[in-house]
Parts: C-alpha cells; structure tokens; sequence
C-alpha cells in the first residue's frame, strides 16, 4: 500500500500497488537468500511511503519443511531469563532435532544450545560439552550424556561446545565437514584466521 507522500504512514485503506512489484520470497535452490521486493519493469516508481504486509509460513508437522532440504542444524545457545529454553524445550523442536538425527544431518550447538540437543534423547550415551556451569552440565548429565570438559567436542555427527568464545571454531568444524578442508583453509585465511 502507498501513502500519498513521503510525510504520511501508509495504511491499508490506501493505494494497494502489489501489481507493480514481483515478490522474491527469498528461497534458492540449494540455500535461503534475503526476501525482497522488486518494480517490475516499466512500471510507476512510488511516490510515497509504502506499508508492506507480508504472512509467513511456520514449521508444522512438514507442511512448509523439509529437513531432507538441510544439510545440518545449527542451535546456538541463548540466556534462560529471556525465555530460551521455553522455545529450546518445546516439543516441537525436540522432535525437529530428532528428525535430523534420523537422517543423520550434522547437528552442532554453542553453549548451552546442547541442552535442547541432550534433552531431545540424541546425546543419550554421547560424548558432548556445554557451558561450563553446574547446573547446565547437570541437565546434560540428567539425560544420560557423557559430560566432557573439552571446549568443542565432536561425537559423529554431533558437535557440541562449551561457550560463545567457540563459536567461529565450531562454524569452521561445520565448514569443513560441509565442503572441504581446502574450502575450509581457504575461508579462514580470507577472514583473517
């Protein structure tokens, strides 16, 4: 929708010009790029605010995802006073992370993100790490993983880490696995590693 001109919201009792841009939702064949919009050709630049409502797709039971779409899952860790584990708990994650084992994708975590991981039963007799405090180390403990006290450690297709500080060295572990340890090589030197 457009607004009149630049100084005025755009709302949606306005102009609805969805027919003069083409939606690039973003999807690639082998990765998810930025969504965006574009003007189609020869057509009217705007001349005023635009207000874009888009509606978006949520995982649910394989309707709009596909691990087979996936070469490995990532879960980074987050703070338990801003809600992680409400979301990293969640069934429906724990069963997403399942999924992935039984397709035996690559599954890596940063801190405390192996505990979704452990929690989920796949670490189950594993060897893994996580943030080194007892409390967390107790969770992995209470679902049958076998604590170590490495800063990354890797188990299969499991990788695992103990803090944020392992986080470039995990990305470069999951690089290499993905590609190529020349890709790998290749990358650290162009970032400066």
């Amino acid at each position: 929708f457009m607004a009149p001109d630049f100084s005025t919201a755009a709302t949606t009792s306005l102009t609805n010009i969805t027919d003069r841009f083409e939606l690039d939702n973003g999807q690639r064949d082998n990765f998810y790029d930025i969504g965006r919009i574009k003007l189609k050709t020869g057509e009217l630049t705007p001349t005023g605010r635009l207000l874009i409502n888009f509606d978006f797709f949520q995982h649910g039971a394989g309707d709009f995802f596909d691990v087979d779409s996936y070469d490995a899952l990532v879960v980074p860790g987050g703070f338990k006073n801003y809600g992680y584990y409400k979301d990293a708990f969640n069934e429906e994650f724990l069963s997403l992370i399942r999924e992935f084992r039984s397709k035996n994708k690559i599954i890596t975590s940063v801190c405390v993100g192996a505990l979704p991981i452990a929690k989920s039963g796949i670490l189950k007799n594993k060897n893994a790490t996580t943030y080194n405090q007892t409390e967390y180390r107790q969770i992995l403990k209470n679902n049958g993983v076998v604590v170590s006290n490495e800063q990354i450690v890797i188990d299969d297709n499991l990788i695992t880490s103990n803090g944020p500080s392992t986080a470039v060295e995990v990305a470069f572990i999951l690089l290499k696995r993905l590609t190529s340890k020349e890709n790998t090589l290749q990358v650290r030197k162009l970032m400066g590693f």
